[in-house]
């Protein structure tokens, strides 16, 4: 990989700091702790808390932001206890997906796609409040209309809702993760 240093933005680590849980971002020395226990690096190419840490220093803003690579993180946040640096991998990422959120680099269908949350089919929705009930993360709801809708911003996709729903009217596509793990 050639990098140009006109396709760097060095003010970008400084854009990433004041999100929650990055204030330590610059501390990160590469020791990879982090890649070690992470479940998501064993499976998906190119996929490295380390190594996104250090995108984000360096100013590969575009790549980090329009690319897909932040999208494959389960958030599990296994990296966070084991870094000496308490740089948090798991919430500099966070702070990613919302800058590309915040940008409109990547929308609704396209989060869908890439299984980030659960999606009901009205059509096929009885109304019965299993997913309401059983989500942990309060993203279901029943709208006037008379099925559930799920909030995307709340939705963890842990598929809880996909397995109880009785009516099977709710999807989830197969995250990154799982498709890696599929090979």
């Amino acid at each position: 990989m050639t990098l140009q240093a006109s396709k760097l933005n060095p003010e970008f680590v400084e854009e990433i700091i004041p999100y929650q849980g990055c204030e330590t971002v610059t501390l990160c020395y590469s020791c990879g702790s982090c890649s070690g226990v992470c479940p998501v690096e064993k499976v998906v190419d190119d996929f490295d808390p380390r190594k996104i840490v250090h995108m984000v220093a360096m100013g590969m803003e575009d790549s980090l932001i329009n690319g897909e690579i932040i999208w494959a993180c389960s958030q599990c946040q296994s990296c966070i206890p084991v870094c000496p640096q308490n740089v948090r991998c798991a919430d500099v990422i966070k702070a990613l997906r919302d800058e590309a959120v915040k940008r409109h680099s990547v929308d609704g269908e396209r989060l869908r796609e890439l299984g980030q949350f659960a999606v009901v089919d009205g059509g096929k929705c009885v109304a019965c409040l299993t997913c309401v009930r059983l989500c942990p993360f309060g993203a279901p709801r029943i709208i006037d209309e008379g099925y559930a809708v799920i909030e995307a911003e709340l939705c963890h996709a842990c598929g809880i809702c996909v397995l109880e729903c009785p009516a099977e009217a709710i999807s989830l596509a197969p995250s990154l993760e799982a498709r890696g793990a599929l090979k």
